[in-house]
């Protein structure tokens, strides 16, 4: 831990704070005209070649309890994170995270979706690999127990439940933990080199693969 202040997420709280402010001025949060204006994820646009919409939807919210629940656990959650990886360890999680948990959603879910949680499970993802890259620290193997129990309880609400984006969760518990074994070297004086490499390729070659299965792969690349 650090006493660094937090910007990133301060960076990332105004972002879905002032977009959720103009959606609101613009037609509605709840609106699917508006929420499709501002870019979430909405599979046949994507597959027409808007692959931006697997990032956006990231910083939306579609009323005003989801972005009060995604905003606060980013506060709390996002402030820990980075203050343990650093900023730019932290951004680029958080941002692979959200573009894994769209491309389950993109690949698993037909429905329109946006919102910060592929993100943020990506975020709980982060100490589940902690505690496999510190097995001999306390606070990491504590507080990752802990999460991996708020994990498991929040996947099985998302099956029961309905209107929750269940793929995009798992998506990005798959893209966080992914990234976070690429990004950090662990205990002990090996740095882990095959391992972290073949984590990112792991990343890498699901990402290819939903988007090859989905027929867009070609068309990104002029095939």
């Amino acid at each position: 831990m650090s006493t660094r202040k937090p910007y990133v997420t301060y960076t990332l709280l105004g972002i879905q704070i002032v977009l959720f402010m103009l959606m609101t001025f613009m037609g509605g949060s709840e609106s699917s005209t508006t929420l499709l204006l501002f870019g979430a994820k909405f599979n046949p646009l994507i597959a027409a070649g808007q692959y931006w919409r697997l990032i956006t939807p990231i910083f939306l919210h579609i009323g005003v309890v989801h972005l009060l629940i995604n905003s606060v656990t980013l506060y709390y959650l996002g402030s820990m994170t980075e203050n343990i990886l650093g900023h730019w360890r932290y951004l680029v999680i958080y941002l692979s995270a959200g573009l894994m948990g769209n491309l389950f959603s993109y690949q698993f879910s037909q429905n329109i979706s946006a919102g910060a949680s592929t993100a943020l499970f990506g975020l709980f993802a982060v100490f589940l690999a902690l505690r496999n890259l510190f097995p001999r620290n306390y606070y990491i193997q504590n507080i990752g127990s802990q999460y991996l129990m708020l994990v498991v309880m929040n996947l099985v609400f998302g099956f029961l439940g309905s209107g929750i984006d269940i793929w995009g969760h798992i998506g990005g518990l798959v893209g966080g933990f992914l990234m976070t074994m690429a990004l950090v070297q662990g205990d002990g004086q090996d740095k882990r080199w095959m391992q972290r490499i073949g984590s990112a390729v792991s990343y890498i070659v699901i990402a290819i693969f939903i988007l090859v299965n989905h027929g867009t792969f070609n068309t990104l690349f002029g095939g």
